[in-house]
Parts: C-alpha cells; structure tokens; sequence
C-alpha cells in the first residue's frame, strides 16, 4: 500500500532532519537504498542469464529442444531485467527523487513548495530548541 501525501510529507520531513543532524549516518543508510536494490538486481539477472545458457546448452547437447527453448527465454528475460535495471540505477551522487514527476513546471513548483515547507519545519525546530 502506498503512502499517503502526509505520510510521504512527514517521511521527507524526518529525512531532512536526520541529514540535518547527522549527515554521515544519513550517507551510510543511502548507500542501500535504491542504488544497491538496482544494483542487485542487475547481477541477479546476470546470473539468471548464465543459467539460461547452461539450460540452452543442456538442451542442445541432450537433444531436447524445449529445455532449449526455456533456456533462451530465461536469456532473453533476464537480459531485458539487467538493461532496465542498469537504466533505473541512480548514478553515483545523484539523489534519487522519490515521486517525482518529469513534468517540468510541475517539477519546480512541488521544489519551491518543498523548500518553503523546509524552511517553516527548520524554524518550528529552532523555536522549540530555544525555549
């Protein structure tokens, strides 16, 4: 079930506030965050990709034209799961968006408004630390 507009507000929130207060903890957890699921993911089907050369070969070699067949199309599926995830896979650096939408104007003002949404969650914080 996905998260709602609060939730994913309040998930952003705390997010901000544990890079805000301890950046190192922060980069540590986002190393197996999606990069590592997708990276993962790509030598999952790598493998899977070997398995179905061996299958093709067995079925070549036992005269079994369906093992064969199965054997290709475990190459096939599998090598379509490596491209996509390779594709998926953030860069190193790079901060994957969650729920981003490439829709231009859209995109700029959801950051503004995000922005401002930070800017009035870092006040609350320093009201409260001050009193």
């Amino acid at each position: 079930m996905p998260l709602s507009e609060h939730e994913q507000r309040m998930l952003e929130q705390m997010e901000r506030a544990l890079y805000a207060e301890d950046p190192k903890f922060a980069t540590a957890l986002e190393g197996s965050g999606l990069r590592t699921y997708t990276r993962r993911r790509v030598y999952q089907a790598v493998a899977g990709f070997l398995v179905g050369i061996a299958l093709l070969m067995a079925g070549m070699v036992a005269k079994q034209v369906w093992l064969s067949v199965v054997g290709f199309l475990v190459m096939l599926g599998c090598a379509v799961l490596a491209v996509t995830g390779w594709r998926k896979a953030p860069k190193p650096g790079e901060q994957p968006v969650a729920g981003a939408a490439p829709q231009g104007g859209r995109t700029r003002q959801k950051r503004s408004m995000m922005d401002r949404i930070e800017e009035r969650w870092q006040r609350r914080r320093d009201e409260q630390g001050g009193h």
